[in-house]
């Protein structure tokens, strides 16, 4: 670790692997090889369509694509968790989806990643005019520091003569969409609400805005938003929005109080926004635009949740009932300690929204940090409902459960709320339970094994596999119904007999379900409504009698395995500070490491939390494989090396979690992984 990007330019040079793959989107057919991209400046971003952190890191490249479109190419190699990932037409549809404007490489056999050693997504490389690696980043944040990078490269090549200006090799594909594009979630708008009954309201995630449609699901009533990417309030036609998401109908008399009637989860915003149906005007509610996890004065002042986790202090008491209350008070104390003001409030892909009578308030899943917020539209007040930022799948006490990627929300008539949890691939409850007479938040797993578990079996919840579900509804039974979306399906989980079944099947990536019962009063049945979004419209299924049993296998992410040795294992993380910025040692130590591994018997010493990007850990001869999960942060801010940090600097927060596959052989006894390092 080093403050100076300078400082650690190494003597000798690599020059970069071809860029292999299956095939490449955006270059209107051309197969591009690195040789032709000679002369420019190149960014490889390795990406998985699933991973909200890639998401971020699409958004944080976009400006410095723009301001130097004639020097930079930046390529996407897309290289897969998920199987259905792994399908050409769904990936064509995510970079549509995602407006990427850059050559996508297509990598289902992960070739070009394991050549760069590309370790976790997303993963940055830099290669110069000249085709030799500069810099190899893991995680959001680096925008800033990449902007710096550049200015040097293009100093140095120009002054070379190896720098070449001019148009990149970026051809746009045609889009597929119609009066919807990606739609993404649905509500139904009782009568007196909207423009006329039985209608619902879904956001046009592709197209920034809400439309309201009619009962045939396809005429187009009002819609809510000039249709225009960005953020602005204001009358219906000249608001603006960026990929809104989940929605939320409030109750009649918090509507008159709050002065609006539905939430909506902004996404790439990172806020909450408020439309009044009867008048259009659009206002934001909650967040102030900041993507939480680069809010390094949000980190900083959240001690409780960065020491929660297993190895941590978090971890060595009990869940639930004998949870120690010092413990849980200290962590909850800490959860309060949000801007009072909720437009100050730092958020981060708030992908769903729902009303909870239970708590009289609005649930947030709060994809981008692993976490469920919650929001008083009456008071304002914006709060940590359950999760500690970690990403995985562990339950118990809400102060210590992690979650991953939370993009789907439902409610049961007993309170509980349902969370479908996308990257673990399962289905959460959030229940609350009296423990000596005080409310407790507890988090259980229905369905779902962990970050890489996923498949498509039905059965015993204990055995049956989902993969990446968005969507979540309870049905009139009380059982729950999952919008299963890469496995292109609706799921049914039964929570009195502990199975699972499937309603439906051959979808096109189901973002969310609903329980239409506009029917019934009419002597009908109900349906199921749901978003198919890869074919940009909604569709009416019958909820079948008898559902299927499908067992199509589980299945585990397969990535490389490091063979190291059993006994001492020397971490480190390289970090540098980009020119410009220097570590933010006014509170000591602004690194930290947080580790631990699955099966938990494969680290003998060396996990939890604590300051440092160095760590020796002991790993178990008794265990043949496992995963290592780690996760290194850095606080850096403007300022230079060996000065002061000014006044109201600006300040940045880089993260990174790593899930590193590991062997017991006979191999390495170091581990070395860049979270910002340069060649």
């Amino acid at each position: 670790m080093t403050e100076a990007a300078e400082t650690i330019r190494t003597s000798y040079r690599v020059r970069g692997s071809d860029l292999v793959g299956r095939n490449w989107l955006n270059t209107g057919g051309k197969q591009l090889g690195l040789e032709d991209l000679r002369g420019k400046i190149v960014l490889l971003d390795f990406w998985t369509f699933c991973c909200i952190n890639c998401l971020h890191v699409l958004d944080e490249l976009r400006p410095l694509e723009a301001k130097y479109k004639d020097v930079l190419v930046t390529v996407g190699v897309h290289s897969p968790k998920f199987e259905h990932e792994a399908d050409p037409v769904a990936l064509a549809a995510a970079v549509e989806r995602y407006e990427i404007q850059h050559p996508v490489l297509d990598d289902p056999e992960l070739d070009t990643w394991q050549a760069y050693a590309a370790r976790a997504w997303p993963t940055l490389v830099v290669i110069d005019p000249e085709g030799y690696i500069v810099a190899h980043l893991s995680g959001e944040g680096h925008a800033g520091g990449l902007e710096s990078l550049m200015e040097e490269l293009v100093a140095e090549h120009e002054a070379k003569g190896t720098l070449h200006r001019g148009d990149g090799p970026y051809v746009p594909a045609e889009t597929t969409a119609g009066d919807l594009r990606f739609p993404g979630k649905v509500i139904p708008l009782p009568d007196g609400v909207g423009s006329q009954g039985g209608s619902f309201l879904v956001t046009d995630t592709g197209h920034h805005r809400l439309v309201e449609l009619a009962a045939d699901l396809s005429t187009v009533l009002a819609t809510y938003g000039s249709g225009d990417k960005g953020w602005q309030d204001g009358p219906s036609g000249e608001a603006k929005f960026n990929e809104p998401q989940g929605l939320a109908l409030l109750p009649e008399e918090i509507r008159a109080q709050a002065g609006y009637d539905v939430v909506i989860a902004d996404s790439v915003n990172h806020r909450l926004r408020g439309l009044s149906l009867a008048t259009g005007q659009v206002t934001t509610v909650a967040g102030n635009g900041v993507q939480r996890l680069l809010d390094a004065d949000t980190q900083r002042t959240a001690p409780g949740m960065a020491q929660a986790g297993p190895g941590s202090v978090a971890d060595e008491a009990p869940s639930g009932e004998a949870l120690e209350e010092e413990l849980a008070e200290a962590i909850a104390s800490n959860w309060t300690q949000l801007a009072a003001d909720p437009l100050a409030v730092s958020l981060s892909s708030p992908w769903d929204v729902y009303w909870s009578v239970q708590l009289n308030a609005v649930v947030v899943a709060m994809a981008g940090v692993h976490q469920i917020f919650t929001f008083d539209p009456v008071s304002g007040k914006v709060a940590i409902l359950a999760g500690t930022g970690l990403e995985g799948l562990q339950d118990g006490d809400a102060t210590v459960a992690w979650f991953a990627q939370s993009s789907g929300l439902a409610g049961d008539a007993a309170g509980n709320i349902w969370v479908a949890d996308s990257e673990t691939s399962s289905l959460r409850k959030i229940s609350f339970v009296d423990v000596h007479g005080e409310s407790r938040v507890q988090v259980s797993t229905a369905i779902g094994a962990g970050l890489f578990d996923f498949g498509f079996r039905d059965g015993a919840a204990t055995e049956a596999r989902l993969q990446h579900p968005l969507g979540v509804a309870v049905l009139p039974d009380g059982s729950v119904a999952v919008a299963d979306t890469y496995n292109g399906a609706v799921r049914r989980y039964d929570p009195v007999t502990e199975t699972v079944s499937t309603l439906a099947r051959g979808l096109a990536e189901p973002s969310d379900v609903l329980l239409d019962t506009s029917a019934v009063a009419d002597g009908g049945e109900p349906l199921l409504l749901v978003v198919e979004a890869n074919k940009h419209q909604l569709i009416r299924l019958p909820i079948p009698k008898e559902a299927l049993t499908v067992d199509e296998g589980a299945s585990q992410t397969q990535r490389p395995k490091t063979e190291v040795s059993a006994g001492p294992l020397a971490l480190t993380v390289r970090f540098a500070a980009p020119k410009g910025q220097k570590l933010d040692d006014r509170w000591g130590d602004p690194t930290q490491l947080k580790i631990s591994s699955s099966p938990e018997n494969l680290l003998v010493h060396g996990g939890g939390t604590s300051v440092g990007l160095q760590r020796e850990l002991v790993l178990s001869g008794d265990v043949s494989e496992g995963v290592l999960h780690i996760t290194a942060r850095a606080a850096a801010c403007d300022g230079e090396p060996g000065g002061e940090i000014p006044d109201h600097a600006a300040c940045h927060l880089y993260q990174q979690d790593w899930g590193i596959p590991v062997v017991i052989g006979s191999g390495t006894g170091e581990l070395t992984l860049d979270l910002r390092g340069l060649d």
